[in-house]
């Protein structure tokens, strides 16, 4: 953490931005208590950049909307039955919660909502320490009922009442904690990961769609490996990401190979390094592929003469798993298909260091990946893990030299997105056919040669494609 003089003078800069103190004068003049909490405040003494602007009051969700409707530009409800009123207030948006007093039935995740009387009842119900510290607003006094500040300083994950408590209220917090470890930094107590792991069958009463999201949003942060290692650790990766556990494969003095686990989460690491260096920004579709490439190495193990281990086609099963997987997590269709389509090519690259490729097989390898290009570039690179560096730059620069040719290609032939020399509607002039199976066969067959020769031309192209339909009739 920076250090507090700094700290503090940022959030009174916060304190002092026109929304919040429009926000602050007009509840203080309404007699209302009001507070900034959670996220902006502990941002604010880690200085990070704030996100979000909320808020907490002792005033109900309908005094909240009377208050801000003079003072915002629009105003939205949608999480009212929660106690939320969200408003644009000079073009910032920002939310106001009801002190809240939440109790659970214990076998859902959702609570019954009960609205609280004091801002401390509220913020010790949170998820954790560091989001439990609010500025009271216009006073600008920090509250802090449970010490985050101290885990702040120690850099220390803790609930701010017993972890089993909180996690058996809501599990979904078990999946916060290994997103703030990667996100924050921060190291979760042995009290912490004892419960995530006495608990983590509870997580299964979450939505599927909830999880996701919280396995997004690792996945997002600049250093999602602490996180990931968390899950698996406490046995919740196993309930909902259960292909990363099972990397760890059973490595015998017999039948040496790399440990599958760990290389996943270098490759991780590595696509991350590559996708900023290339001056991208966090790709979830990137990271899944990369954490997810080998899953099909434990369903194609095989220990083959002389204890060498062999995992045939573990890319295109691989695939396949990662798709279900996806699907089953919710995720939609076109993260679903790229990903597993990176998984898919993942391998194809290294035939190209055992000889070197016509320009037809560059050109059938750019068609393959299709838009996912760049991030199979990063994804292959990536996956280079050797600690023998002549292996390593012998791979490197193999690689250098297929995007070296990719680029000229492209130039040459305008690569970005191969065709034929004809279309659909030239097909059916020349051969005299209506729409139909033919005109799909004959752009195929133009698609292929495209591939093997480059650019035709149209004339040559035509000609082609009457001697082709003849010798098929």
């Amino acid at each position: 953490m920076e250090n507090v003089a700094s700290a503090v003078q940022r959030l009174d800069d916060l304190a002092s931005s026109p929304p919040v103190s429009r926000l602050a004068s007009a509840f203080a003049s309404a007699g209302h208590e009001l507070a900034l909490v959670g996220g902006p405040v502990r941002d604010a003494f880690l200085g990070r950049p704030h996100t979000d602007l909320d808020f907490t009051t002792d005033a109900s969700p309908d005094a909240i909307l009377e208050i801000v409707k003079p003072i915002s530009e629009t105003q939205w409800e949608i999480g009212r039955e929660f106690g939320t009123i969200g408003a644009r207030v000079l073009g910032a948006p920002v939310e106001i919660t009801t002190y809240r007093a939440d109790s659970y039935d214990g076998q859902t995740r959702k609570p019954t909502v009960e609205f609280g009387d004091s801002i401390e009842g509220d913020l010790v119900r949170r998820d954790f320490s560091v989001n439990a510290m609010a500025l009271r607003l216009p006073e600008r006094v920090l509250i802090d009922p449970a010490g985050g500040m101290e885990d702040l300083l120690a850099q220390r994950l803790r609930t701010p009442g017993a972890p089993e408590v909180s996690f058996g209220d809501d599990p979904l917090r078990m999946m916060r904690a290994a997103r703030f470890t990667s996100q924050l930094g921060f190291t979760a107590t042995v009290e912490t990961i004892a419960a995530m792991s006495e608990l983590a069958p509870r997580i299964e009463i979450v939505s599927v769609e909830r999880v996701s999201d919280e396995l997004s949003k690792l996945l997002l942060t600049d250093h999602p490996r602490a996180g990931l290692q968390l899950l698996v650790d406490t046995g919740l990766a196993a309930i909902v990401l259960p292909e990363i556990p099972a990397l760890k494969l059973e490595i015998d003095e017999h039948a040496h190979h790399k440990d599958v686990y760990e290389h996943s989460l270098t490759v991780l690491d590595q696509a991350i390094e590559y996708e900023k260096a290339r001056g991208h920004a966090p790709d979830l579709i990137l990271r899944l592929a990369a954490l997810l490439h080998d899953i099909g190495k434990p369903s194609t193990k095989r220990v083959e003469g002389r204890g060498v281990v062999s995992f045939h086609h573990h890319d295109v099963v691989g695939a396949k798993l990662a798709a279900r997987r996806l699907r089953a997590l919710r995720f939609d269709n076109d993260t679903i298909a790229a990903v597993a389509q990176l998984i898919e090519l993942h391998l194809r690259f290294f035939g190209y260091t055992d000889g070197a490729w016509t320009d037809s097989a560059v050109r059938r390898y750019v068609r393959d990946a299709g838009p996912q290009l760049e991030r199979l570039h990063i994804l292959t690179r990536a996956d280079v893990t050797t600690r023998n560096r002549r292996k390593a730059d012998r791979l490197g620069f193999a690689y250098d030299d297929l995007e070296t040719r990719i680029a000229e290609i492209a130039e040459a032939e305008g690569l970005a997105a191969v065709r034929p020399d004809l279309d659909g509607e030239d097909i059916m002039r020349i051969l005299e056919l209506k729409p139909g199976r033919e005109v799909g066969e004959a752009y195929r067959f133009l698609l292929e040669l495209r591939l093997d020769e480059g650019p035709l031309g149209g004339e040559e192209a035509e000609r082609r494609l009457r001697e082709w339909w003849g010798a098929r009739s």
